[in-house]
């Protein structure tokens, strides 16, 4: 099966898939700003540069895209047909990528959450999973 797209349209449309500042994490910004919360954004000093970091609070929070790091859910289950072995290949990085970037920060005493792309589809559920870790984070 061949690509849809030419492969200079398909370098196109890779070149335009962002690391920072997605949808996600500007929904995640925008919920903390709501809660109240001061944060900081893809701090270079800490392993991993966490998207969003909550220095006071010790708290990193990675902003993942479900397919680009191998999340359980449908999308991130989804392999694309075409480079298979490259595709796979990358996940598996990304994925090892994330935990050591995780240890290490855990390492430092900073605690680490990953919030997934689609966890953000059930805005309550994703506003009361951020409240409950700001307040933890206060009691520590």
């Amino acid at each position: 099966m061949t690509d849809v797209f030419s492969p200079q349209k398909r370098s196109a449309v890779m070149r335009r898939v962002k690391g920072k500042d997605t949808s996600p994490e500007l929904a995640v910004r925008k919920a903390l700003t709501r809660l109240g919360a001061g944060y900081r954004l893809h701090r270079k000093n800490l392993p991993g540069n966490p998207d969003i970091v909550l220095p006071g609070r010790r708290l990193a929070l990675f902003v993942h895209g479900c397919f680009w790091h191998g999340h359980d859910c449908a999308r991130g289950a989804r392999v694309p047909k075409q480079n298979r072995d490259y595709w796979v290949g990358k996940v598996d990085r990304n994925r090892a990528r994330d935990a050591r970037s995780s240890d290490a920060l855990t390492a430092l005493g900073w605690r680490v959450e990953t919030i997934w792309e689609c966890d953000l589809k059930d805005a309550v559920a994703f506003e009361a999973r951020l409240r409950s870790l700001l307040t933890s984070a206060d009691r520590l």
